[in-house]
């Protein structure tokens, strides 16, 4: 009886260290994405202009797509740009049926884009982003108006996190 005792307090005096050695085993299998690993890929993706987008939310995507991009504020001679087309739908899900007037909002945008690379049309990359977001109505006109300017530019702002991500991850791929 001393024996199975014995090999259970030692069992819990080396789990920790057997857990420490796993952690340890896989550190070295992880690199982070914007770290000094990857050869400059801030440097990469600040090389990136940003096409002119159309309509109000095209303008906040912009302006996101180039602050995340390039948040430094610094001029970089353009390797690449980036084309983007936007396809926005909003549907009203939910309506009041008492006084006819539509409750809720969703707004759906669909970002596809391509980035080409500078003085020629050779596409490097091109993907999807997609995000969908809902906000309250009311009877306010200019309430709705403000709900729905707002939605857009939470939309903008994720599919430019979205955006960014998957052109770091192609370039931190070696592309």
């Amino acid at each position: 009886m001393l024996l199975p005792d014995t090999l259970r307090r030692l069992s819990a005096h080396l789990r920790p260290i057997a857990a420490l050695a796993a952690c340890t085993a896989l550190a070295g299998c992880f690199q982070p994405l914007y770290g000094s690993l990857n050869g400059g890929l801030a440097s990469k993706l600040q090389t990136i202009a940003v096409d002119p987008i159309p309509d109000m939310i095209g303008h906040y995507l912009g302006n996101d797509l180039i602050f995340d991009l390039n948040g430094t504020g610094s001029t970089v001679t353009p390797q690449y740009h980036l084309k983007v087309q936007l396809v926005e739908a909003v549907s009203t899900p939910l309506v009041n049926s008492y006084s006819g007037i539509a409750t809720s909002a969703t707004v759906n945008v669909r970002a596809n884009y391509t980035l080409t690379e500078a003085g020629s049309t050779k596409v490097v990359f091109k993907g999807t982003a997609v995000n969908i977001v809902t906000y309250d109505r009311s009877n306010q006109g200019f309430a709705n108006l403000r709900a729905g300017r707002d939605a857009e530019i939470r939309n903008a702002k994720v599919l430019s996190d979205q955006i960014r991500t998957q052109i770091a991850a192609f370039f931190a791929n070696g592309g």
